[in-house]
């Protein structure tokens, strides 16, 4: 992996691998890419929706002091000069608790946004299920909407739209900023027309729908009582989504469940807000812990998922078979592999779970603490204990049979799950230190076993490395062929189906002739449903079908 790569899969792998599974649930369920396009813009808005409200108020409380400490700074720049004028800003920015940096807050929503546009312009622009699919009066959301011709002449109309209301909101949300922020803001909505202009409509479809819920969002902020309004709308878009579920059933008890619960989640809001007290404070608060937030803890749970996904997981699976995963005409080592995901896991954790942490309240930062420690309990024990009797997994990642799990395992395993919750939760309650000493020798244990994966990894290329060495010195392989006799020559086209065979001569009469002297047998089935079960028998006989193999009770099956 080049530099360029590792710092791709540490700031933008993560959110891409976060489109990409929103997404996927979503069509699995919904069916429908321009429909799994507005759940996908929903989830990430409501996602960093905190995310954003920290850093607008960082934002304007750096806006807000730079504004109060103006009139004293421009005096001191008019009044002195030199060094003396260094010293003076220098000794009344520390009074105000002013640094240098805090100029790199006012971008905070930029530098944020940066990345997610990325990451959804790197998805969305590559995602084949768009390609051809039709959504509304969009004909292809994988291609550019053309929605305006004039004769000869083709207007995308989409990033047109998306372009206005960006400026729409950003006129609202910037009432009272100083001219540059406002330029520099325009500037951006510029910048983003002209590189969406030719995008697939997919792409320009979310991005509408982002800026969309910006408007909104800036248009509650500017209401006097903007949680009321919020309920009553979701409330309304439940209420909404439930009549239609009436009025169309869905086709699987899968998609009714999905539906249901977005319905009561989207209620979630207005009852909280009937539930506050006079006082606006509402009675149903996340505030887990009175004590500090412990960045430790925090830190020691991201360090022992790293190991945990980015290097134990894929490392066990290499190491059971690490030829598997070498391309012998282009020589790799598969240890690479172990770089790729701990680039990702430590981008996902160590990177994006740290910005969430370090923009939250103190309260949140207690939320996200516990969670952390939490959700790293429940990932080795679902690793330790669950679907280690699934089968073969093949190099590609895939099972040879998939995974068959019945509801009373899943009711079984969901309420294991939470009862580990509960018990992490009190552990996590009672004793910070003990918290931090688990992360901490966890994560020292996982590494240990990361070290004996990779040395077997190792010793097993070695050994086939000097295997193919010797081939090599020993000569071409031959195959011994007679002058005089019969000679028996087996090919096999894996995967080949034989159905195929009389359509493939009827369009090709040309192959028929070549193939003069060969015999077509129709009524012939393979011995297994892999290669590895039905290659022995074409190869070796009926000695060497499943049952003649079962038979020699001498012969070891290797």
């Amino acid at each position: 992996m080049s530099i360029l790569e590792i710092l791709y899969q540490l700031l933008i792998g993560p959110l891409e691998l976060f489109f990409e599974v929103v997404f996927t649930i979503a069509n699995r369920v919904i069916d429908n890419p321009g429909l799994s396009i507005i759940f996908l813009s929903l989830a990430m808005n409501i996602l960093v929706l905190p995310l954003y409200r920290q850093a607008d108020k960082k934002q304007e409380e750096a806006r807000e002091r730079t504004q109060r400490m103006k009139p004293w700074t421009d005096h001191i720049k008019k009044t002195f000069s030199g060094d003396e004028r260094f010293m003076i800003l220098q000794t009344y920015n520390r009074q105000n608790g002013y640094n240098q940096t805090d100029a790199l807050t006012g971008s905070i929503s930029l530098l944020l946004e940066i990345p997610f546009f990325i990451a959804a312009f790197h998805f969305l622009s590559n995602l084949q299920v768009l390609k051809g699919t039709s959504f509304g009066p969009l004909t292809d959301l994988g291609a550019p909407d053309g929605l305006i011709t004039f004769g000869d002449v083709t207007i995308n109309a989409l990033p047109i739209l998306m372009t206005l209301i960006n400026v729409i909101s950003a006129a609202i949300y910037l009432r009272g900023f100083p001219l540059n922020t406002k330029i520099q803001t325009y500037g951006i909505a510029a910048i983003f027309l002209v590189l969406l202009y030719n995008s697939p409509s997919g792409l320009v479809f979310y991005w509408t729908l982002n800026n969309v819920f910006s408007l909104i969002k800036n248009l509650f902020y500017k209401m006097p009582n903007p949680k009321l309004v919020l309920g009553i709308l979701l409330s309304l878009l439940g209420i909404v989504l439930f009549v239609f579920a009436i009025l169309h059933p869905l086709s699987t008890t899968r998609r009714q469940i999905f539906l249901f619960v977005c319905v009561l989640l989207f209620q979630l809001p207005l009852i909280a807000y009937c539930l506050q007290n006079r006082n606006g404070a509402s009675p149903i608060r996340f505030n887990l812990s009175t004590r500090e937030p412990s960045r430790l803890i925090f830190l020691a749970g991201c360090i022992f998922l790293t190991v945990l996904t980015g290097l134990l997981i894929p490392s066990n699976i290499i190491a059971a078979s690490p030829l598997e995963f070498v391309n012998v005409n282009e020589y790799t080592s598969p240890l690479w592999y172990l770089v790729s995901a701990l680039v990702l896991a430590a981008g996902t954790f160590l990177i994006w779970f740290n910005v969430f942490y370090g923009l939250a309240s103190p309260n949140g930062q207690r939320i996200l603490e516990v969670f952390i420690w939490i959700f790293a309990i429940c990932a080795i024990v679902n690793y330790l204990f669950f679907g280690t009797t699934y089968g073969n997994l093949s190099a590609s990642l895939q099972y040879d049979d998939a995974p068959l799990i019945t509801r009373p395992e899943m009711l079984r395993n969901a309420a294991l799950m939470l009862a580990i919750c509960v018990v992490g939760f009190f552990i996590w309650r009672k004793s910070e230190s003990l918290v931090k000493v688990v992360c901490i020798a966890a994560s020292l244990s996982l590494v240990a076993m990361v070290g004996l994966n990779v040395s077997t990894i190792q010793k097993e290329l070695e050994s086939a490395n000097s295997a193919i060495k010797a081939a090599a010195e020993a000569g071409d392989a031959r195959i011994p062929l007679s002058k005089n006799g019969k000679n028996v020559v087996v090919i096999m086209l894996d995967r080949g189906a034989s159905g195929f065979l009389p359509f493939i001569m009827n369009e090709k009469p040309e192959i028929e002739s070549i193939l003069d002297g060969f015999t077509f047998y129709p009524n012939t089935v393979s011995f297994g449903n892999s290669t590895n079960y039905g290659a022995p028998g074409l190869y070796g006989g009926y000695e060497y079908t499943p049952g003649g193999l079962n038979e020699r009770s001498d012969v070891t099956l290797v």
